[in-house]
Formats: C-alpha cells, sequence, structure tokens
C-alpha cells in the first residue's frame, strides 16, 4: 500500500506554519491513541502514521527534503534501516512540559500530588414512624479514626522528628522516563521510601505510633427532616476518618435514615394507605368514623351510603409532609374491607334472617354476581 502524503496524513497545506503542524499533531494524537483506543488495531496504526508525520514536517531540514523529493528521497528513509520505530521525540519538549487534560492522561505526564481527603463512614439510624413526619432532632455515637492531639496529625514526637523524604525529596512522587515506540514517556509514581507521604519520621509519637490517627469516640448530632423517606442517607461533610495526610480533610459520614412500621398505615411517598375494617350496616348505610392519626389530630372518615367492599376513599392533605415541596402534604388514601362478624348469638341469627326476607330479592348468587358486575360498569 503506497505510503500518504504526510501533509494529508495531518489535514494540512503545504504551506501550514510549526504552530498549524504542532496543532494539528496533538489533535490527531488525541484522538488514535492507544490507551485511548485499547482493542482498534486501525487507531495504532493511524497513531503511528500521524507520528511519523511529525517527526518529519516538525524538522525544518527534514521537512524541506520531503517537500523536494517526498517519499522518494535519494539518501533513502530519514529513519534508517529499521524504519520509524528509531526516532526518539520526546513528550515534554512537544507540548512543553505543561500540558494537561486527556494529554496527562494518555502519556502520564507531570501530576500535582493532592492532598488525600479521609475515607468516609456509613452509619444506619432507625426512627419511629411518628418522628418521621414530625422530624426530630437526634445523637448517635461513633468510633472514628481521628487525627491524633498529641502529635497534630503528624505522627512524630515533636516537629523536628518530621523529615523530608530523601528519596523523593519531599514531592511524595518519583518520575522516570519510558519508551513507547518513538515517545520517551515520563512515568510518576508514589514514592516506595515514604509511602507517597513526602516525609519520614524518625521519631514516632508514642499514642498513636507514628499514625498521625487513633480510634476515639464522638457524638455527633444531626436534624432529621420532617417527611423524610426511609432510606435516605445524610450527609455530615468533615466527621468521617481523618486524613492519613495531616494536611488532607477528614472525609465524610453517611448517616442511613430507616423509620419503623405504622401498625396500620403504609407509605407511598408522601401519601398514606390503609385497609379500614367496616361491618355490613356501616357499609350499607354509611357512617362518620374517627380513628388516630400520626399528626395527633383524628382522621374523620365519612364513608357514603350504599358503599362496597374495596371501594376506596381519599381524605386530601392528611398525609406525610412533602420532602420536596414545603408546606404540602400528601393524602390518606383509605380502602373499605368487609369486617368478618363475631360469632351471632340465636337473637342476632333469627334477626339476621328477618333482615333477610325483607332485602333478598330472590335472585340467585350468579344472577346477583351479574347485576353487580354491570352495576359496576355504568
Amino acid at each position: 500500500m503506497a505510503k500518504r502524503d504526510y501533509y494529508d496524513v495531518l489535514g494540512l497545506d503545504r504551506g501550514a506554519s510549526e504552530d498549524e503542524i504542532k496543532k494539528a499533531f496533538r489533535s490527531l494524537a488525541r484522538k488514535y491513541h492507544p490507551d485511548k483506543n485499547p482493542d482498534d488495531d486501525q487507531s495504532e496504526a493511524m497513531f503511528k502514521e500521524v507520528q511519523e508525520a511529525y517527526a518529519i514536517l516538525s524538522n525544518p531540514d527534514e521537512r524541506r527534503k520531503y517537500d523536494r523529493f517526498g517519499h522518494n528521497r535519494p539518501d533513502g528513509s530519514p529513519f534508517g534501516p529499521g524504519g520509524f520505530q528509531g526516532v526518539d521525540i520526546n513528550i515534554d519538549d512537544l507540548f512543553g512540559g505543561g500540558f494537561d487534560g486527556i494529554f496527562s492522561t494518555l502519556f502520564g505526564g507531570r501530576q500535582t500530588r493532592r492532598n488525600q481527603r479521609g475515607s468516609d463512614l456509613l452509619y444506619r439510624h432507625q426512627i419511629s414512624f411518628e418522628d418521621a413526619f414530625t422530624g426530630t432532632e437526634a445523637e448517635i455515637e461513633i468510633e472514628v479514626m481521628s487525627s491524633c492531639e498529641d502529635c497534630s496529625g503528624t505522627g512524630a514526637s515533636s516537629p523536628g522528628d518530621v523529615r523530608e523524604c530523601s528519596t523523593c525529596e519531599g514531592h511524595g512522587r518519583l518520575r522516570r522516563m519510558q519508551r513507547v515506540g518513538p515517545f520517551t514517556q515520563q512515568v510518576v509514581s508514589d514514592c516506595p521510601a515514604c509511602n507517597g507521604e513526602g516525609k519520614t519520621i524518625t521519631n514516632p509519637c508514642e499514642k498513636c505510633h507514628g499514625e498521625g490517627r487513633l480510634n476515639k469516640n464522638r457524638r455527633v448530632r444531626f436534624t432529621v427532616p420532617a417527611g423524610i423517606d426511609s432510606g435516605t442517607r445524610l450527609r455530615m461533610s468533615g466527621y468521617g476518618e481523618s486524613s492519613k495526610d495531616s494536611r488532607g480533610a477528614a472525609g465524610h459520614l453517611y448517616i442511613e435514615v430507616k423509620h419503623d412500621k405504622h401498625p396500620w398505615f403504609e407509605r407511598d411517598g408522601a401519601d398514606l394507605l390503609m385497609a379500614l375494617p367496616v361491618n355490613y350496616s356501616n357499609i350499607v348505610l354509611g357512617c362518620e368514623l374517627e380513628i388516630p392519626h400520626v399528626d395527633d389530630k383524628p382522621l374523620k372518615i365519612k364513608i357514603p351510603s350504599g358503599s362496597m367492599p374495596g371501594e376506596t376513599i381519599t381524605v386530601k392533605g392528611r398525609g406525610f409532609p412533602n420532602s420536596r415541596r414545603r408546606g404540602q402534604r400528601g393524602d390518606v388514601t383509605i380502602v373499605l374491607r368487609l369486617k368478618s362478624p363475631p360469632r351471632l348469638s340465636r337473637a342476632a341469627k333469627k334477626a339476621l334472617e328477618d333482615l333477610r326476607s325483607h332485602i333478598d330479592d330472590g335472585a340467585t348468587p350468579e344472577e346477583s354476581a351479574r347485576d353487580e358486575a354491570e352495576r359496576r360498569r355504568k
């Protein structure tokens, strides 16, 4: 296969400036770099082609020869018998030693060591159904890895016992050069001598044994908002574990709040659902009932006459506080359930027999079922 024109490879005109050549190479190298396309052999081939084109066009002498002779120069390939693999293109020279973003990820450029944040903690807290409705103030006691007060988190008996790591000169990171094809790549890793801390301790603190941290009991107060959903996690910033690095921030404490079940209510977000057992006479004749409610005000339920088991009654605005809409509450939905009668006395049975003679229309059970289905359709 014929080798493509280097200018076409980079998408440039023959009069392109040095800056335009470098800009085109950066863009295409990002696109085709093997680390970004690990399973694409074509991208790897394109990446090598882009490297080769840049190696020639970025060198003024080589570019003049290429402009005059193209690929068929009299002295053969500028890369020698081994082809392009022997060329040395230094990444720092190519990108000015200060490139970042995706190229820093792809080529392992210089990295600034950041102070490490401490680990996050998760604690589960149970509250009553009523406290979830009204909201409450709560307090828990946790055991958490905290900064040692004796050494202020340094891990040393005195400030003079903390020394700069001689291996990494206090940076906590070591850099080494590695060849990747035609590139010289800079690889950065934690210093093994100080575990990336950038310091060594000659005389450890007796209380924390040089760790700079130790377990402590801590009391934490927090607010549970009204209407909280069971399973919600509250975040307490800075209440997690202290950082191993004395300069790093503490982690977060997440408190997962769950509430107890209610004897008759079930939650659906801010709405409450319940099944209400009602005897036959109250369903047929209708009635008004009051039951205790979580807001300490009786819940008044009006059952219309002629109701049927399975029908629902909705009481607006008496559900849980809506956590997303301040000042609003959900609804209460009541499902009517026929209450099974207790064991009847002879007198009660006789009264029911008399009642049946008055209300029985003589229809068979099958006919009654069909009549009821028709009534519901209407």
